[in-house]
């Protein structure tokens, strides 16, 4: 019986993403090659609505590393530290190659703005050790949501307007590819 539940809540996501996707009279194109169920999945597993516009790429990859668990070093689903993280996600989206640890990539990885200049794509750094010595990074999503890797959650979203990533952010970073 659980397994009907669980094909009738993706049935009805998908039909929700599609009516989303092509409400409000607008006639935009949709894009025929994308299966709508791993937008729905993709959506249920970052906790927000995916719109047309937003960087699907993005989005499916980000999600799919959604409860990797934290391992220090770590740069593949078994398990995966900040940095190891947004090279997986940037390798796999963009093609693009980071260097190995978040300060590293902040200062050689991408080009500095402001939290008001963030875009989908757009890395997130942090300091969390030392004041003002970058120690953590993730990668920006959408309305103030970036994943990143916790130490202590693993692999989750979180909000950039929390206090403990409002008090500790340094800059974001468009990537330079």
């Amino acid at each position: 019986m659980r397994f009907l539940g669980v094909r009738w809540l993706f049935a009805v996501l998908s039909v929700y993403v599609l009516i989303s996707l092509v409400s409000c009279g607008t006639a935009k194109k949709i894009d025929k090659n994308v299966d709508y169920r791993v937008l729905a999945r993709a959506a249920i597993r970052l906790g927000f609505d995916i719109d047309e516009d937003d960087n699907w790429p993005l989005l499916i990859e980000a999600s799919s590393w959604i409860g990797v668990p934290y391992r220090y070093g770590g740069e593949d689903r078994r398990g995966v530290d900040c940095s190891g993280l947004t090279r997986g996600v940037c390798r796999n989206v963009y093609n693009t190659e980071l260097h190995r640890t978040s300060y590293e990539q902040y200062k050689r990885d991408v080009k500095k703005v402001s939290k008001s200049d963030l875009a989908s794509g757009d890395l997130v750094f942090f300091s969390t050790e030392r004041k003002g010595a970058v120690s953590h990074v993730g990668i920006y999503l959408k309305d103030g949501m970036f994943i990143h890797a916790s130490s202590s959650k693993g692999v989750v979203v979180s909000n950039l307007d929390q206090s403990y990533y409002k008090n500790n952010f340094i800059s974001g970073g468009k990537l330079k590819h």
